[in-house]
């Protein structure tokens, strides 16, 4: 079913589901401001990364959670501790709710240690790129499969006492299972590569639908092109929650 048919669907009674973070991944700040008119009470939760950080992403940032939305900052931070705990601090009192760096222990541990204990900003740590097939990691080098490594980056993430993982939906039973067995069923497992039934898997390598990532055991969904693109990203994104109902 084309995408505008199937998104004209939704139910007009359904609202925002918090689960659901729409990413702005648009080239200025004037476009994602645009994008969040268009979908008003369809979605609370944008995540904001490095397309609109590399122009003025972080003031808008603070704009969106002033307007009273959640925002994910998806700047997947990677370099020595010292830097990356010095950008988690400055990110710290910006009253936002997530924050990404790369599940390396050195750099979980700086990003948990910039943090400190008084800001509510929760880190994640990115595992596996959700582009990334088996095939894509022996070429990188690496010595195991995707969900191998999945798992022993998750383990690595809960001894550095971070608050969550991404990692794709394909992976979410073993991080969830991971994560209860280390008692700590609160544990955040954030799904990119998120595509309705009636939307086409771009270049998500390891995708799946929103009720079958939930089902899984992820604790959020990151839906970007289904919705944005659309016709009606209004009627989209509810498409995808009514999908979400009931999971």
């Amino acid at each position: 079913m084309p995408v505008q048919a199937a998104a004209e669907q939704a139910p007009a009674t359904l609202r925002a589901d918090p689960r659901l973070i729409v990413p702005l991944d648009l080239p200025t700040v004037a476009e994602a401001e645009a994008m969040v008119e268009r979908l008003g009470d369809a979605v609370s939760f944008y995540k904001v990364g490095l397309e609109l950080l590399a122009t003025e992403g972080m003031g808008f940032a603070r704009r969106l959670k002033a307007a009273g939305h959640q925002i994910f900052l998806d700047w997947k931070l990677h370099d020595i501790g010292a830097t990356v705990r010095k950008s988690t601090a400055a990110l710290a009192g910006s009253g936002c709710d997530l924050l990404t760096v790369h599940a390396e222990p050195q750099v979980m541990r700086a990003a948990v240690e910039g943090r400190g204990s008084g800001s509510s900003l929760k880190i994640l740590g990115v595992t596996v790129l959700t582009s990334l097939t088996d095939a894509d990691l022996v070429d990188l080098g690496y010595g195991f499969t995707a969900r191998d490594l999945v798992a022993r980056r998750v383990r690595q993430a809960l001894d550095c006492g971070v608050d969550g993982v991404v990692s794709s939906p394909h992976e979410a039973a073993v991080v969830r299972e991971i994560a209860v067995a280390a008692g700590r069923p609160d544990f955040l497992i954030v799904t990119p590569g998120v595509r309705p039934a009636w939307a086409g898997k771009d270049d998500q390598a390891r995708a799946a639908t929103p009720a079958d990532a939930l089902t899984a055991g992820a604790s959020h969904l990151v839906c970007g092109r289904p919705i944005t693109a659309a016709a009606d990203p209004h009627a989209a994104a509810l498409k995808v929650v009514e999908e979400m109902v009931g999971v």
